[in-house]
């Protein structure tokens, strides 16, 4: 489109007080030629939106640079309609409120960025959103489970029509074993009767949801609101297109088979809490070995739970079960003694009621490790143990029933596993950290990828168990219930409803061409100047979301829809032929490019800050919010993610005599907070290969660096950036330097 560039500089909130604004302005009209700039005390008031407004319409101004306050504040009151341009420039924050008043630097910093912002708003073009064929908005929800039941009845409660498909013949799942629920109702005291046939008559008798029961899933293409799925269903196949993906498949019990140590296999009376449960639900709670009642019992918790050598992770819902089966047989024989070991009881929330109403009743709470369940030369058991606290040995009672609470095994971590492409004979193999993907037939994705969602930490899926929980790293497939992380009903019941709403969510943004998440509403998506592609595949293995297939000749396949615009394909281009119609490579390099970079004798360094801007962007304005002060010779450019940097920004920045690099990214590791889950891992992977470039550039290593912060680590942030500073002098100015 033809541009027509607006400068507006709002003098509010002290802008006016600390800087000289018509020498900023002159840095518009003088050295850019922009046509129309204009100052205003207020300019997210109505008074300043309406200046602003009148000169979109009368003087026909189409991108607008409005020097003002953070980009993460007042986003709506600059929105002028999809059709315009318009670039923040971070005066307020990152300006007045870190730097002294009316003072050189500070006036320097200023002009720096508008020269920034108006050359990058003279390079966007309005992102026009992607629209693909044929959209479905149907939510298909695989598993029938308490979680899959409940995300299907809430998705056709809220409008929308749901697919529901579950292996076996009969829906429930898992709650088809179960007798009652923990308590869901005050006070709190006594396990809950669940009506499953009632919340499966809702399902099934709803005109909205279509039931494949005795089914699976044989394959899934597509992106969302295109997915196309095929089914199998006792021999025969249906198809069906949908817009987003609820994985209901559950958890299974660990395997007891393990547990010998804890008497499993060894006495037949050592059973686990499912097993009961099941006797619980049959009406016959009988010993194994000889068919005689219980008279006593003994509950041990975390078994293989909280124990590197099986499960290291907290199963979240065996305290409560065992609380709810010992509330079970105190309510048929108050007498009977009833024993619970544990490491630590987790009976959160309410189910604290539960836990002191068992006290009450005369359960016998031990805290202990049990090391050895044996036949106390009667026939029936004596469980030892060895006091948490005290480091004595206990022995218990002899019971005639040990239940062993076993913890939960995702379904998503169930599978082989799987390896995308190897390199072909010639190929370079891409250095990429490996996500586990595994061959576990719950979705069958079509993806260059792998079939199914990663299973990450502990075999559990998610994209960022921080900021976004629900989400996998598959756009439009959200985990919920005990597939995601364990948990009890009540929890499954909720995660349920939040991942059908955030399944709606992505065929509502989707079929506008809007991003989903983290960047949601973004209209924008990567072009592939494809003329110049080397079939390299390092867009395809980097994607941390694979939304990016290959076709045979390993040319990239884009699925837009699929995108969650982070950019990381664009900075892993060598030939950067990636690019967004409002940030490429070209864009942010001539942003550095007009930096003004002082001459040596000035003594007045420059610092270039890449700055993720889902956490240390912010963290730069919350220095900003509570007036901390770091070094003014720092010259900030936001990024959608450190993984979309590429490396030729850092021969441009050097080139141009800038004296240092800061890259601030996420925290990466198994406590990630990236919100693009990989981006700044892959940052921190292609500085190996900065070296490359300053030894090319004949320059110091040093002159680069690499952060990672959290938005809550803002209080570093001066620190870093004076002490980055303080380094740089100690080598001396960049040899580039008025060049």
């Amino acid at each position: 489109m033809e541009k027509k560039i607006g400068a507006y500089i709002c003098t509010g909130c002290g802008i006016g007080d600390a800087l000289d604004v018509a020498a900023l302005a002159k840095v518009a009209t003088g050295e850019y030629k922009v046509p129309v700039c204009r100052e205003h005390g207020f300019l997210c008031s109505e008074e300043g939106r309406a200046l602003i407004q009148a000169d979109v319409e009368q003087e026909g101004v189409n991108s607008l640079v409005i020097a003002a306050c953070s980009p993460r504040v007042m986003v709506d009151a600059f929105d002028f309609g999809p059709d315009k341009v318009v670039e923040r420039v971070n005066l307020r924050e990152q300006v007045v409120w870190s730097h002294p008043a009316e003072d050189e630097d500070t006036q320097m910093m200023a002009e720096d960025y508008l020269r920034m912002g108006i050359t990058k708003a003279k390079e966007m073009e309005p992102p026009v959103p992607y629209q693909g064929e044929n959209l479905s908005k149907r939510i298909l929800v695989v598993g029938g489970g308490l979680t899959g039941l409940t995300a299907a009845k809430e998705a056709a409660a809220a409008g929308y029509e749901v697919v529901l498909v579950e292996k076996s013949d009969e829906l429930g799942g898992y709650t088809r074993n179960v007798a009652k629920l923990p308590p869901l109702t005050p006070p709190y005291e006594e396990p809950t009767a669940f009506d499953l046939e009632g919340l499966v008559g809702e399902v099934t008798g709803s005109d909205k949801i279509t039931v494949y029961t005795g089914s699976q899933i044989e394959k899934i293409s597509g992106a969302p609101c295109m997915f196309d799925v095929s089914i199998q269903q006792n021999g025969s196949q249906a198809a069906e297109r949908v817009g987003a993906i609820v994985l209901a498949t559950g958890a299974v019990p660990y395997d007891a088979s393990k547990l010998e140590h804890l008497g499993f296999g060894k006495h037949p009376d050592v059973i686990t809490a499912d097993q009961l449960e099941g006797m619980f639900k049959a009406g016959e709670v009988k010993r194994p070995s000889n068919g005689q009642p219980v008279n006593g019992v003994a509950f041990i918790l975390c078994a293989g739970s909280r124990d590197p050598e099986h499960l290291p992770y907290c199963s979240a819902a065996c305290c409560v079960e065992s609380l709810k089966q010992a509330k079970y047989f105190k309510d048929a024989n108050p007498e009977m003694p009833v024993y619970i070991f544990y490491k630590d009881l987790r009976a959160h929330g309410t189910y604290e009621f539960l836990y002191k109403q068992l006290q009450k009743d005369g359960v016998f709470f031990v805290r202990g490790t049990v090391t050895g369940v044996d036949d106390d030369g009667s026939g029936a058991l004596a469980i030892s143990a060895e006091d948490v606290l005290t480091r004595a040995p206990i022995l218990s009672e002899s019971v005639d029933l040990v239940v062993l609470a076993t913890g939960m095994v995702s379904t998503a971590s169930l599978g082989k596993p799987y390896k995308a492409q190897e390199p072909k004979e010639g190929e370079e193999e891409v250095e990429v950290p490996a996500d586990t993907i595994l061959a576990s037939n719950l979705l069958n994705l079509e993806y260059r990828q792998g079939p199914e969602i990663p299973a990450l930490k502990y075999g559990f899926p998610d994209s960022h168990f921080i900021c976004f929980p629900y989400e996998s790293r598959r756009t439009g497939i959200y985990p919920a219930g005990t597939v995601r992380a364990p948990m009890d009903y009540s929890r499954a019941m909720d995660d349920a409803a939040g991942a059908a709403l955030k399944a709606i969510q992505c065929v509502e943004m989707t079929g506008q061409g809007k991003a989903v998440h983290p960047r949601a509403g973004d209209l924008s998506y990567p072009e592939f100047f494809m003329q110049r592609c080397t079939q390299c595949k390092r867009c395809t293995e980097e994607c941390p979301f694979g939304a990016i297939n290959e076709d045979e000749k390993a040319n990239p396949l884009p699925n837009p829809t699929r995108c969650r615009r982070c950019g990381v394909c664009m900075g892993a281009c060598p030939e950067r032929i990636i690019s967004f119609k409002n940030y490429s490579v070209g864009m942010i390099g001539n942003m550095i490019k007009n930096i003004e970079v002082p001459e040596e004798d000035e003594e007045k360094p420059r610092i270039l800050v890449l700055a993720c801007e889902n956490d240390a962007y912010p963290a730069l304005d919350m220095v900003g919010i509570r007036r901390a002060q770091y070094n003014p010779w720092v010259r900030v450019i936001p990024v959608r993610c450190l993984g979309s940097m590429n490396l030729v920004w850092i021969a441009d920045a050097l080139s141009s005599g800038i004296d240092g690099i800061l890259l601030l990214g996420c925290k990466h590791g198994d406590d990630y907070q990236c919100h693009f889950v990989k981006g700044s891992e892959l940052a921190n992977i292609r500085m190996s290969k900065i070296k490359e470039t300053l030894d090319r550039l004949v320059l110091e290593s040093e002159r680069v660096r690499f952060e990672q912060l959290s938005i809550t680590d803002y209080g570093k942030l001066p620190e870093i950036l004076d002490d980055f500073a303080s380094d740089l002098e100690d080598l001396g100015p960049n040899p580039y330097k008025d060049f």
